[in-house]
C-alpha cells in the first residue's frame, strides 16, 4: 500500500485529519512545515498557509509534492473555504493529475449542494462565518478555486448511481476539476472508493474526507499508544473569534479554572505581563482569551502577539518533570504558539472529541489542538478534565459538586455526555426482538456503558414490557436530541408501523417492511454521525422478502444502505470469535465464490476489528474448505492451494499473525481452548455451528467493514417463543456492550 501524504493549511485541521488514522497506521507524523515524508505510514504536513502569500502557498505545496513521489495525496482544505485554496489546488493539478474536490463536513452540518457549501442548510456566503475575514465568502467552490480553474459539478445522483468512477474518469479526461456534492459521510465514502479507479487522482476536502480515506486503507498494526500520565495545570489558549468561545470559557471558569482576559490593544503593544498567568498556573488550570475589538486587518499581528505571550509564560514555567501542557483552539493561534516554542513535529495519540486531538511533542508535553469553530459549550471543560483524569468524562451543566452513585444516572444533555449513542433497531416486531430489548436497555451494565435509543414501535415495546411484567416508561421521541437517559425510561424513535393486532410468532409482510424501515432510519442516523453504533434485534428473512426487500439478511442490507461494496460477518462470544469469508449463499456457490482476494480482505477486516478492541497482535487461524484442509490434495481439487494459501502468504509477509489453512475441527478446538483469537470460516455453517455450541447465549454478530459500527444478537426471531415472556436477553446485553466498546475503543488509558 502506498504511503499517504496529507497536506493541510492550518494546524488544527492537520491534527484533525491525522486523528482518523490513529488505528490504521504503524506510524503517524504531523510535520509543521514543508519537507519530505519521514517514513511514517501517514505523514500530515501543516503548511500554515491559510494567510500566506498565494505564491508562497503554491511553492510549499509543490515542495511537498516533489518530495512525496509515489505517495497517495490528499489536500485538506477548510470546510468554510478560507485560505489559499485556488493557489494550492491549482498546484495539485499543474502536472495534469486529476483533482476531485469533496468539501463537505456533514458531522458539523456543512454540506455541498450544486457546488455551494451550505452550513446547516444556509449558503456559506449568506452566513456571518467570514466576519473575521477581510474579503467576502466565495459563493461557490468553483469561485474559491479561482477563474482559471476549469470545473465540472458532480451531483448526488451521480455519486449514488453506481457509476461514479466512470463520471469522474470522464471529467478527468476532459481536464476539469470534479466538484462533488456531499450530503452525508456515506457520500464521501463513495467518492473515495470511486477515486481509486481514476489513475493518479488527488483528493481535496475536509477532515471528513481524510477520515473516509482512512476507512479505505488496510489497517496496519498501530504503534503502542502510551498510557497517559496525570496532567497537572493546563494552559488553555482561546485563539478564535467564534461566538461559541464565550460560553466555553464561562463553563471552564465556573468549574474552577482561572480566567485571564488580555486586552487586544495591550496585546498588540506587547505590554501584557505574563506573571499573572504564571502565578495562576501554580493554583490550577488557566484559560487565556482576548477581549476588546479585533480588527480583521490586525488579526495576524494579534495572533503573533498572543503567541509571544504564551512563549514567555512557557519560558517562565519550571514545575515538575514536563513542560506546561497546552490546549490551543484556532489553527492559526495553535501554529503560531508552537512555532514560538520551536516545536516542529507532533505525534497524535488520541481524539478527545471531534476535532480535539491530543498529541505529544518530543519532550513529552501534551498539546491539544481544536478548530476554533468546533465544540459545544462543554468542549473546553471536557478536554481539560480528560487531561486531568484520562478517561472519557461527562461535562456537567453546572460546576461539579456531587458525584452520582453507581445507581444514579445524571440526566445530561446529549451533547455533553461521553457515553456512546447507540441506535437499537427493533427487528421483526412479531418475534422476540421487543422482548429482549426492554430488559437489555434497563440492565445496569448497559446504562453504564452507552445511551441506547430504539428505532422501532413504541406500542410494541409497551406490549413486550407488559408480557414480561416490567414497569417501564416507553417514551416516543422524534429525534436523538430529544432523548433523556434516566431510570425506568426507554427512548424510542417511533415509526409507528405495526398494527396493534399484530400476532406474536406469525410471519407478516407488514412486520418485515417495518424491520427494513427501522434499519434504514438507523443507518441514516449513523452516517450523519448522530449515533456512534447500531445494534440490531433479529429480523425474519422471509418476512423481509414478503415485504419486497430482497436481501439475504442484515449484513447485506446494511452494506446496501451505507453504500459499502463488501463486508464480513463476525460472530463473537466470550470463548470464540469467527469471521466468515462467505455467508448467506449455498455451499456450492460459496466454494465457487472463495478466491484469494476475498480471503485476504476478510482476514484483514477481522484483524482490524480485533485491533480496534484492544488486541494489537491477534493470532488468527484460517479454516480450509475440505475435510482435513484437503490433506495435501487427498480431499477436494486443490482448493486450499488455489484459494487460501496465496492470501495467507501475503498477510504473513506483512507481519500479521495468521495460520492456515487448518482443518476446521482442529481450528475450532484450538480456538476454544484459547490458542487463537479469531477463526476465519470459509462458509456459513462452518463458522456458525461451533459458535452456537460454545456461546450462543452471549453471542454477538458484528458486521465488519461498514462505515458504521454494527452489532447484533446471534439468534433469530424465535417465533416459537415470541410473546411468551421467556426469551433470554443476554445476547442483546452483550451486543450492546460490544457496540459501546467498539465505539469508544480507539484509546486505552492507564
Amino acid at each position: 500500500m502506498k504511503p499517504l501524504v496529507i497536506i493541510a493549511d492550518d494546524l488544527s485541521g492537520a491534527a484533525e485529519s491525522a486523528a482518523g488514522f490513529l488505528l490504521r497506521s504503524s506510524g503517524i507524523s504531523l510535520r509543521l512545515g514543508p519537507g519530505a515524508p519521514d517514513g511514517s505510514g501517514v505523514t500530515v504536513f501543516d503548511l500554515h498557509s491559510r494567510r500566506s502569500d498565494p505564491a508562497e502557498a503554491s511553492r510549499d505545496v509543490r515542495s511537498v509534492l516533489q518530495s512525496s513521489d509515489g505517495s497517495e495525496i490528499v489536500k485538506k482544505i477548510d470546510s468554510l473555504l478560507r485560505g489559499n485554496i485556488a493557489a494550492e489546488v491549482g498546484e495539485l493539478s499543474r502536472d495534469g493529475s486529476p483533482v476531485i474536490v469533496a468539501a463537505g463536513l456533514p458531522r458539523q452540518g456543512r454540506t455541498v449542494q450544486d457546488g455551494v457549501v451550505l452550513v446547516d442548510g444556509v449558503a456559506l456566503h449568506s452566513t456571518d462565518l467570514w466576519r473575521a475575514e477581510s474579503t467576502p465568502a466565495p459563493r461557490s467552490i468553483a469561485e474559491a478555486l479561482g477563474p482559471s480553474a476549469i470545473t465540472s459539478g458532480v451531483s448526488l445522483d451521480d455519486i449514488r448511481s453506481g457509476r461514479l468512477n466512470q463520471v469522474l474518469a470522464s471529467i478527468s479526461e476532459a481536464g476539469s476539476v470534479a466538484i462533488c456534492d456531499v450530503e452525508t459521510d456515506s457520500d464521501l465514502e463513495l467518492i473515495v472508493a470511486a477515486a481509486q479507479d481514476v489513475r493518479g487522482s488527488r483528493l481535496v476536502g475536509t477532515s471528513a474526507l481524510a477520515t473516509a480515506v482512512s476507512r479505505r486503507r488496510t489497517m496496519q498494526s498501530p504503534a503502542a499508544c502510551p498510557s497517559l500520565r496525570d496532567s497537572r495545570s493546563t494552559l488553555v489558549v482561546v485563539g478564535t473569534a467564534d461566538a461559541s468561545a464565550g460560553d466555553q470559557v464561562a463553563l471552564l471558569r465556573d468549574s474552577g479554572a482561572h480566567h485571564i482576559e488580555v486586552n487586544s490593544a495591550e496585546l498588540l503593544a506587547h505590554s501584557v505581563d505574563p506573571l499573572p498567568i504564571l502565578n495562576a498556573l501554580d493554583l490550577g488550570n488557566v484559560v487565556v482569551s482576548v477581549s476588546g475589538p479585533v480588527v480583521p486587518a490586525e488579526s495576524v499581528h494579534l495572533v503573533s502577539a498572543l503567541a509571544d505571550l504564551i512563549a514567555a509564560v512557557d519560558a517562565g514555567f519550571s514545575h515538575g518533570e514536563y513542560p506546561i501542557d497546552l490546549v490551543l483552539t484556532g489553527g492559526e493561534t495553535a501554529r503560531s504558539v508552537l512555532d514560538r516554542l520551536r516545536i516542529d513535529t507532533l505525534s497524535p495519540i488520541y481524539e478527545i472529541e471531534h476535532g480535539a486531538v491530543l498529541s505529544v511533542d518530543r519532550t513529552g508535553r501534551y498539546i491539544v489542538t481544536r478548530p476554533g469553530s468546533f465544540g459545544n459549550a462543554h468542549s473546553l471543560f471536557s478536554i481539560t478534565t480528560f487531561l486531568a483524569h484520562p478517561t472519557p468524562v461527562a461535562a456537567p451543566d453546572s460546576p461539579p459538586s456531587v458525584t452520582p452513585s453507581d445507581n444514579e444516572v445524571n440526566p445530561m444533555s446529549i451533547e455533553s455526555t461521553p457515553l456512546p449513542l447507540i441506535a437499537v433497531t427493533m427487528g421483526d416486531g412479531a418475534g422476540v426482538g421487543p422482548e429482549v430489548i426492554v430488559p437489555a436497555l434497563l440492565d445496569d451494565e448497559t446504562r453504564k456503558r452507552c445511551r441506547p435509543v430504539v428505532v422501532g414501535d413504541a406500542k410494541r415495546l409497551r406490549l413486550a414490557a407488559a408480557v414480561l411484567g416490567i414497569d417501564v416508561d416507553v417514551v416516543a421521541i422524534e429525534e436523538i436530541a430529544d432523548a433523556e437517559f434516566i431510570d425506568g425510561r426507554i427512548n424510542v424513535i417511533d415509526l409507528d408501523l405495526l398494527p396493534e393486532e399484530l400476532a406474536w410468532g406469525e410471519l407478516s409482510a407488514v412486520a418485515g417492511d417495518a424491520a427494513y424501515q427501522y434499519i434504514r432510519v438507523a443507518s441514516e442516523l449513523a452516517v450523519r454521525g448522530e449515533v456512534q453504533s447500531i445494534c440490531t434485534a433479529p429480523l425474519n428473512k422471509e418476512a423481509l422478502h414478503a415485504a419486497g426487500h430482497i436481501y439475504p439478511g442484515h449484513t447485506e442490507l446494511l452494506a446496501h444502505l451505507t453504500g459499502t461494496e463488501e463486508v464480513s460477518m463476525m460472530l463473537s462470544t466470550p470463548k470464540l470469535k469467527v469471521i466468515h469469508v462467505t455467508t448467506h449463499i449455498g455451499l456450492l456457490d460459496a466454494v465457487a465464490r472463495i478466491e484469494p482476494g476475498l480471503v485476504e480482505r476478510t482476514i484483514r477486516r477481522g484483524h482490524e476489528a480485533l485491533v480496534r478492541t484492544g488486541n494489537p497482535s491477534p493470532k488468527i487461524g484460517v479454516c480450509g474448505i475440505n475435510p482435513h484442509a484437503g490433506e495435501n490434495g487427498l480431499f477436494g481439487y486443490g482448493e486450499e492451494e488455489q484459494k487460501i494459501i496465496p492470501a495467507v502468504e501475503i498477510l504473513k509477509a506483512e507481519g500479521i499473525d495468521v495460520h492456515g489453512p487448518l482443518p476446521a475441527d482442529t481450528a475450532f478446538f484450538l480456538a476454544g481452548r484459547g490458542d487463537y483469537d479469531l477463526i476465519v470460516a470459509m462458509y456459513h455453517d462452518q463458522g456458525h455451528g461451533p459458535v452456537k455450541v460454545l456461546g450462543i447465549e452471549a453471542g454477538v454478530n458484528i458486521t465488519v467493514g461498514l462505515p458504521v459500527i454494527r452489532t447484533s444478537v446471534d439468534h433469530g426471531t424465535a417465533f416459537d417463543i415470541a410473546g411468551k415472556g421467556i426469551a433470554e436477553a443476554g445476547s442483546m446485553v452483550e451486543a450492546l456492550r460490544q457496540a459501546a466498546e467498539l465505539a469508544t475503543s480507539t484509546f486505552v488509558s492507564k
